[in-house]
């Protein structure tokens, strides 16, 4: 849906001369609240400690892909809001992907991912998708189990936000709570006065809301009453009763939205009253009211949309410009315009371990794919959430919706989805601050990719307004050198880079006249210009608790599956470990010892510690942004969590170790920024008299050089740019059982994830992957747009 079509009915707007309020407002619209959401694909909804947690993002404007953002940041946290990773993902036509290497030592509990552009920090943070994991682990004392409790509170809204005297007005009532919601309930509405005849009853449609209609009379009160599946009760208000206003009745069909409004007590009846319908804060439709009548009603044509299905945002105006109701609909539910693969071929086998593939057109009209192939185990459990409840549902409403997924389902039913909305208000924006002139304050502009403030220092002094020479080599590749001057402060700035491999910068400066260049006296800084923002916020409620776990504990089907994945992963590692290992043996004489008994002090001289030697062995570090990423997942014992600064922090047994430069303690930004050709020795320390657990960095001296077989190695005059984080490839290989790791049983729930299946050259897009021992059918998911953003969304289970 690219374009809007604004459309005037009721009657012809006059010519004016100048703005009124509302078209004031609306340009205010247009101009300056643009805003971007994301959805957040996992191959999972559940994980084991250990596991690796691919993901896909799909960030839009509006129902568009995005143009605005090229960089999204997704965090990982646990439940105590400490961060645990984040990713820096490059956007290609607002999609974009990556992968956490979850813990082995990760504590059972609920993990939440939070995923945003930096242009989305101009608004309200809770448009930010916050995503639940819970992740399981044997080892934890504490176990994850569904809440039974359900604590939840209802309201009642009534259509339009108005209750008048003698108009029959539709409610919806929603229910809301931290934990889960009852399976069921229903209710009646009383009068207070008399209230043991009912004047309407009603049953959920779902777990979050229902509806009732009701015809109020002015002097009276009402009330709902609402008991749910367990015999828990609550009693509401309604709002009371008035005299005067706008009544409105609205219902939406393939056809379009029919709307009814309904003057009742107003001195100029409906004349001059406004009907604005918004999509994305833009403008679709529009009409006034001229003439004197208290009722008028028309269909809005789903050409507002361009046929798309959207919310519609409706809102009415007196003739001051004054808001006096709006309501929420949806364009064409039931109807959804969604485009379904087309497979042209596929080979399907249930054998345990058996190759299969399915080939989609190549003549589509849809070019690239996301695609996800897990094993089906047959149970049919409805998905809560998909890429349709983010585009129309969950994207744009910050209140706590249960399985959002159901209201876009083949079941659908559309009017669960209307009370929903009923019960809704678009929050993206206030009207009446909009209609006062306020705008947002746009601190973060939208821009493409990466940029980076560079630092030239020579003899401890900035060096400004002075021309220097920047050497840029990414990855392998060859060096580029690059003239820049720097500016009054003393800065140069590389704007717009998208590397997904370490960038090194190196400073050189011309030398002066009669003096010979001179490089140690020389050292750069780079400092990222789009960095990930402080969450504020609180996580959303979950339906899990944790409780003490008994001698036994039992895990989910599954997670022990997923456990299992991972001792077949190590198997078939393992052999390349006792390799690595018997090349140690048989030395007279082992240089590492030496250079240990060289660097370190008695203090420091710990039987219990594992040493990296970087003069005697190539350690391939240089590739790694600083030594402490380098050091995750080498060493047992030892863990790291990002600080809010992005940096990692040593852990040894779960207590915060204590890091040393050359045994002087230190923090981690700084050892962050040493480079790491510098680096001679790497020590892990557990448990040693006044050392205590700890992390040892030394540093080259004398004629020390790195064994590393890498060419350059980094000095002070250069910095690395650690760019976008390059995503895993996801493994697709068969397991032999003439192997000499063999693997018994494979357990592997995630067959195949690709988030970028691309067809080429007219040749079928092909989807590969080989079976586990236990498949009988499996559950596909392919997404796709095409150039028009027409969106393919087809999930199935094939056999």
């Amino acid at each position: 849906m690219k374009n809007m079509f604004c459309v005037l009915l009721l009657s012809i707007v006059q010519p004016v001369l100048a703005q009124s309020k509302l078209e004031k407002a609306l340009t205010n619209l247009e101009d300056h609240y643009e805003q971007e959401k994301v959805y957040l694909l996992t191959d999972k909804s559940q994980y084991a400690a250990g596991d690796k947690i691919w993901f896909k993002s799909f960030v839009f404007d509006g129902y568009n892909r995005s143009a605005l953002s090229t960089t999204l940041f997704v965090e990982l946290y646990n439940s105590d809001k400490k961060l645990i990773d984040w990713k820096t993902v490059l956007l290609t036509n607002g999609e974009g992907s990556g992968d956490f290497q979850l813990k082995e030592d990760l504590p059972e509990q609920v993990y939440f991912v939070r995923a945003y552009t930096p242009y989305m920090t101009n608004f309200n943070e809770d448009f930010q998708i916050v995503k639940t994991l819970p992740v399981y682990n044997p080892n934890s004392k504490e176990s994850l189990v569904i809440s039974k409790s359900s604590d939840w509170s209802a309201k009642a809204f009534p259509e339009g936000g108005t209750f008048i005297n003698g108009m029959p007005t539709k409610f919806a009532v929603r229910l809301s709570g931290n934990t889960s919601l009852p399976e069921n309930w229903s209710g009646k509405v009383i009068d207070v006065q008399n209230p043991k005849t009912p004047l309407a009853t009603f049953k959920s449609f779902d777990k979050n809301v229902s509806s009732f209609k009701i015809t109020p009379a002015s002097g009276k009160k009402y009330q709902a009453v609402i008991q749910d599946n367990t015999g828990k009760s609550q009693t509401i208000d309604l709002p009371q009763v008035a005299d005067s206003g706008l009544n409105v009745d609205i219902s939406s069909s393939k056809e379009g939205v029919k709307y009814t409004l309904k003057g009742v007590n107003l001195k100029q009846q409906l004349q001059g009253y406004k009907i604005v319908g918004l999509i994305n804060n833009h403008l679709a439709y529009r009409a006034n009211i001229n003439h004197l009548t208290n009722e008028a009603s028309s269909l809005i044509p789903t050409k507002v949309s361009n046929g798309a299905n959207a919310v519609l945002q409706l809102a009415i105006f007196d003739d001051q410009d004054n808001l006096v109701a709006q309501r929420l609909c949806f364009i064409r539910p039931g109807n959804l315009k969604i485009e379904k693969a087309e497979i042209v071929g596929q080979s399907l086998k249930p054998t345990p371990r058996a190759f299969n593939s399915i080939d989609l057109s190549p003549e589509s009209y849809f070019k690239n794919y996301t695609v996800l192939v897990s094993e089906d185990n047959g149970n049919q459990s409805p998905e809560e959430e998909n890429i349709l409840s983010g585009l129309w549902l969950t994207g744009d409403f910050t209140s706590k919706i249960d399985s959002p997924a159901q209201y876009f389902s083949k079941t659908a039913n559309t009017e669960a989805l209307d009370a929903l909305l009923i019960s809704e208000t678009w929050k993206r924006f206030d009207w009446n601050s909009v209609l006062s002139g306020a705008v947002p304050t746009i601190k973060t502009v939208s821009q493409q990719f990466l940029s980076y403030r560079v630092k030239p220092i020579k003899n401890n002094a900035l060096l400004v307004n002075t021309t220097v020479n920047l050497v840029l080599r990414v990855g392998k590749g060859d060096p580029a050198i690059n003239q820049f001057k720097t500016d009054q402060n003393g800065y140069v700035y590389l704007n717009n880079l998208n590397n997904d491999e370490p960038v090194d910068v190196s400073l050189f400066v011309n030398a002066e006249k009669d003096k010979e260049a001179n490089t140690d006296n020389l050292f750069v800084t780079v400092e990222p210009l789009i960095l990930p923002t402080e969450f504020k916020g609180n996580f959303p409620g979950t339906k899990y608790t944790l409780v003490k776990s008994g001698e036994n504990k039992t895990l989910p089907p599954t997670i022990a599956r997923a456990i299992n994945t991972q001792k077949n992963i190590k198997k078939k590692e393992s052999a390349d470990i006792q390799i690595q290992e018997v090349a140690l043996v048989g030395k007279k004489k082992d240089p590492k010892e030496e250079l240990d008994k060289q660097l370190s002090t008695g203090m420091f001289s710990s039987v219990n510690s594992t040493v990296f030697d970087f003069v005697n062995e190539d350690q391939h570090a240089l590739g790694s942004t600083n030594i402490l990423d380098w050091l995750q997942g080498r060493a047992a014992g030892l863990t790291f969590q990002r600080n809010n600064s992005g940096v990692n922090v040593p852990y040894i047994r779960g207590q915060q170790a204590k890091l040393y430069l050359d045994e002087v303690q230190t923090d981690p930004t700084m050892i962050a920024s040493l480079p790491v050709g510098n680096i001679a020795m790497v020590k892990i320390i557990k448990g040693s008299g006044l050392i205590g657990d700890a992390v040892a960095i030394y540093t080259m001296r004398g004629n020390m050089k790195s064994k590393s077989n890498e060419k350059d190695v980094q000095k002070n005059n250069s910095a690395i740019i650690k760019g976008y984080d390059r995503p895993s490839e996801f493994p697709i290989e068969m397991i032999d059982d003439d192997s000499p790791a063999k693997i018994e049983t494979d357990t592997r729930e995630t067959l195949y994830w690709n988030p970028n299946l691309f067809d080429s050259d007219y040749v079928p897009p092909r989807i590969k992957f080989f079976n586990n021992d236990s498949a009988k059918q499996f559950k596909v998911l392919i997404i796709s747009f095409d150039e028009d953003d027409n969106l393919l969304y087809d999930q199935q289970v094939m056999k």
